[in-house]
């Protein structure tokens, strides 16, 4: 039905169609050069919205929808709350933006007091404001109840990306001259939303009226699919303008979605699923262990959606184990994605292509949906592959037939949609760093694509131990709001403390309950490997929490422990004992805690060992960072592609603690906490088969850093650890090296737990001439997990006294200052700003690369440069950049650069022939072996 036949249905008069056929919603500037009246961008938006719910949402979204919308016909009602987001644009403080078309409304007697309304009410007055408003007043005439009106009218203001911590009464409003005072402005907004009502198929506004108020978190799921709506609606390219009134249909502006979603090709993850029976040997072409046994059974179990722990040994199988169960939890609840979520873009990388190989298996064609989530993933060759195939395809496509059907040719990768900015997240399978998750939990613009794109996904976070108290905080943030909005996550960790599993259950079953403060006290696992699965059933009144174990796949590994005392000279203990281990051969990994002293042991083992010894670290350069690592796990690593070398030295940082597949004979560390320490020991004797010199007969572990004092035996740890972990936990760490290193050694994995839960659940531990000095390392940690957390706080997405609010009226009750990525990173890791810069050379009057091709006087770019420029990347060390600005610190572009989208904004610094430079006040050097050092 056209538009004018609705307004003819209605009984408008000739001057009200007039007056309706004048409001625009996009101008001529941005609708390709038509003018786009208001309720046709409406229309098209609620059209859209339709496709979203038919390609696009999950089962378990859409029947949440269901259970609140009228009659339980949730598409429809979901099109309407996509379709009614602009009507705050039928005001004088949008409408008078555009003279040509504020002169046609003055025409049609829509006028306004010029004084009153101008640029600066119009700024205080957005549309999406006036239509919160707006909509508020219209649906209080049409009948609408107050808890119904108090959720839908954020769902409008808030499509910005921002929801208002107030909202002007309706007092307000009606007098409002931006808003639109008189009669004849009051009467076009009734009637816009009254015949867009109509055009959707309802016979009246009070029809559309909720049938109950859904969850907060949903309510978020929600306006993030408002947003998403309104951004494939306003593509001038798919939505050109049109300005006549009786052109107007939701027909049409269904036919005109419908080409624009071929196009765009957003339909994907993982659907038709059938429930294999063996999801290990359909998926990965091997049976399952007892482990990853476990954790299926445990989830099939499950009643509803929840949260699944799983503790394990390391090289136990767990990512295996998780994409396992989200196949069981995607069939069985109804979801289509996942979520990955790893500590760092360096474990992240591995991921996508094993993620791609599964999704493939369980979807046919789905693994080209998945999408590397994090700031260098442009760098990552598989994500390369995927987009060189893709505009291959195109290009092939193009010359074949002339034209393309988007919608029925081959893809190979993610569509170019999900790759825009702010939208990653709504991929289908995405693979990232686990910041990405934490952002969701920052009270930062347009949080709610974050959640809608979550919303139909398994979530999955690896290596949860890694999080610290400030990060936690976040963690816990973003499990309330995902488990108010019933989505299933899935955590895997080697070394959980029983504390920390408890108070992640408890935040994701408090938003389950929506009780803030809820706890459901956990069961001890009765081994280890360990599964916790917790589940809220709406029709039940108390959650359900099962805690299961079993026996490890691997038979438990007795583990030699030695203290190394830290010396005057602390690398000569570490050379004398590899001299003495390695005499036969063998293969050995030093762990040292700080880049410094990684470079100074690597340098003194060189002079002892040679060309056997190699550094890794993390101030290295992309390229080499990740040629090293490909280059050791290849020699240390499982499988028999290339001979284990005679003998070899790994000197690394803590980036040998997470998915680093490497098998060492022999493993000196500096001292860490022990779930860390743990982590550590887990590159030794790691995969059955390994050949090992006759004179290494068994796994020994040597850990120094640390030495007791003289006086009073209490230990004195090197500066660096006490550092980065503080004293509480190495002390209680070290009483039970020493006490290992008396005698017997530890059991692993079959110790692991009782480990982790002696050092962090603050019983008594340590020998009585430590005790004092453990009292006072133990206030001064607690006092600052304390302050870490307060600060934490002010980013949250929820001030924890609104966390039993119904509504998403004040979420953005402040801006947080954390509206890009890089500042993002930062905050919900709790450091400063880290610089990234690329490495440059400056000689004869013009730069080149560090592999030697010439950029030209100004760094003038062309052909494979990027590339070669992206290989050079090093993020600097915070201890050098501090709080300055990178401008300050003469770290800028290079002009050259200033065309390129990515180079502009990038960071040069620039050295001399003998790789030498300066970052303000610091002379750096950038050595091929060692990496980046800095002096001032």
């Amino acid at each position: 039905m056209l538009i004018t036949d609705i307004c003819v249905a209605l009984g408008l008069a000739e001057r009200e169609v007039r007056c309706l056929g004048v409001v625009w919603g996009k101008s001529r500037a941005r609708a390709g050069g038509v003018t786009n009246l208001l309720i046709a961008h409406m229309l098209d938006t609620a059209a859209v919205a339709e496709l979203i719910w038919d390609g696009y949402l999950a089962p378990h979204t859409r029947r949440q929808i269901d259970t609140v919308a009228p009659d339980g016909d949730g598409r429809r009602f979901f099109a309407w709350l996509c379709g009614i987001h602009d009507c705050g644009k039928a005001t004088p403080s949008f409408q008078r933006v555009d003279g040509t078309e504020a002169a046609l409304l003055a025409e049609a007697g829509l006028c306004w007091d010029t004084g009153m309304v101008n640029r600066s009410t119009s700024r205080a007055w957005r549309h999406d404001k006036a239509g919160g408003a707006l909509l508020r007043s219209v649906l209080k005439s049409a009948g609408w109840g107050r808890e119904q009106i108090a959720w839908v009218w954020p769902l409008v203001a808030g499509h910005h990306g921002t929801v208002a911590a107030q909202q002007p009464s309706d007092r307000t409003y009606a007098q409002g001259h931006a808003q639109g005072k008189s009669p004849e402005w009051k009467t076009v907004q009734r009637q816009l939303v009254e015949v867009f009502t109509r055009a959707l198929g309802y016979d009246a506004l009070c029809a559309v009226q909720p049938a109950a108020v859904p969850a907060r978190a949903v309510q978020l799921g929600l306006l993030g699919y408002v947003v998403m709506a309104d951004w494939i609606a306003s593509d001038e390219t798919h939505f050109t303008g049109l300005d006549r009134l009786e052109a107007i249909s939701f027909d049409g502006a269904r036919a005109r979605s419908r080409a624009a979603w071929a196009a765009l090709r957003l339909e994907g993850g993982l659907r038709g699923l059938e429930g294999a029976g063996d999801v290990f040997t359909s998926r990965f072409g091997h049976g399952p262990r007892p482990s990853q046994n476990l954790v299926v059974d445990a989830v099939r179990r499950m009643d509803a959606p929840g949260l699944t722990i799983v503790e394990g040994p390391m090289g136990e199988g767990k990512t295996k184990t998780l994409l396992a169960v989200t196949e069981v939890i995607a069939e069985r609840f109804g979801f289509s994605g996942l979520f990955l979520g790893m500590p760092t873009q360096a474990t992240a990388d591995p991921m996508l292509e094993q993620v791609c190989r599964w999704a493939d298996a369980v979807s046919p064609g789905a693994g080209s949906d998945a999408v590397l989530l994090h700031g260098k993933r442009a760098f990552n060759p598989v994500w390369k592959a995927m987009m060189d195939a893709e505009r291959r395809a195109s290009y092939e496509s193009v010359q074949e037939d002339g034209d393309v059907d988007c919608c029925e040719r081959e893809h190979h990768a993610p569509a170019d949609w999900f790759l825009g900015a702010k939208r990653g997240l709504l991929g289908h399978l995405v693979v990232g760093t686990i910041d990405q998750l934490l952002h969701a939990a920052t009270r930062t613009r347009h949080v709610m694509l974050r959640h809608a794109g979550l919303a139909g996904k398994v979530v999955g976070l690896d290596e949860v131990h890694a999080a610290d108290v400030y990060m936690s905080q976040f963690l816990k943030e973003s499990l309330r709001w995902l488990g108010q909005a019933r989505i299933p996550v899935v955590l895997l960790s080697a070394t959980l403390p029983p504390a920390q599993r408890q108070v992640l259950t408890d935040a994701y079953l408090s938003g389950a309950r929506n009780e803030p403060h809820f706890t459901a006290p956990l069961p001890d696992a009765a081994g280890y490997p360990a599964v916790t699965c917790a589940w809220q059933d709406p029709a039940a009144v108390a959650p359900v929490v099962t805690v299961d174990a079993c026996a490890p796949w691997r038979r438990d590994m007795p583990v030699r422990v030695c203290s190394l005392p830290e010396a005057e000279d602390p690398d000569q203990p570490v050379v004398d004992t590899l001299r003495a281990q390695l005499a036969a051969g063998g293969c050995a990994l030093v762990i040292r805690n700080t880049v410094k002293r990684a470079q100074r042991t690597f340098r003194r083992l060189q002079a002892e060992f040679g060309d056997d010894t190699v550094i890794l670290h993390g101030q290295l350069t992309v390229r080499e960072r990740a040629e090293r690592s490909e280059d050791i796990i290849a020699r240390l690593g499982p499988g028999d592609d290339q001979p284990r070398p005679a003998r070899m030295i790994v000197v690394a940082t803590q980036v040998a603690e997470q998915s680093f597949d490497v098998d060492a004979d022999v493993l000196i560390t500096d001292i860490t906490p022990i779930d860390l320490l743990l982590q550590r020991i887990g590159r030794m004797w790691r995969h059955d088969g390994t050949l090992r010199p006759a004179a290494i007969t068994e796994p020994v572990v040597y850990v120094t850093a640390w030495h007791p004092q003289p006086d009073n035996g209490v230990p004195r740890f090197e500066r660096g650890a006490e550092y980065i972990y503080g004293t509480w936990l190495l002390l209680r760490t070290a009483a039970l090296v020493s006490s290992a290193s008396a005698g017997g050694g530890w059991s692993i994995p079959g110790d692991v737990p009782w480990l982790v839960a002696e050092v962090y659940n603050g019983d008594p531990l340590v020998p009585a001439a430590w005790r004092a000095a453990e009292q006072q390392a133990c206030e001064a940690w607690r006092r600052e997990q304390e302050q870490r957390a307060v600060n934490a706080e002010r980013y949250l997405l929820a001030r924890p006294a609104d966390r039993d609010a119904v509504t998403l009226a004040g979420l953005h009750y402040a801006a947080a200052d954390a509206q890009d990525e890089q500042r993002l990173r930062a905050v919900v890791r709790d450091g400063e700003d880290s610089v990234e810069v690329v490495l440059v050379v400056h000689t004869a009057g013009s730069y080149r690369t560090l592999e030697g091709t010439s950029l030209g006087a100004a760094g003038e770019l062309s052909g494979g440069h990027v590339d070669e420029l992206a290989g050079d990347i090093l993020r600097l060390p915070v201890a050098l950049t501090g709080n300055h600005a990178p401008e300050s610190l003469g770290l800028v572009p290079l002009p050259g650069w200033s065309s390129h989208p990515w180079l502009r904004q990038a960071r040069a610094l620039v050295l001399d022939a003998a790789l030498v430079g300066r970052a303000g006040p610091y002379r750096v050097s950038c050595d091929r072996d060692i990496g980046l050092t800095y002096e001032r």
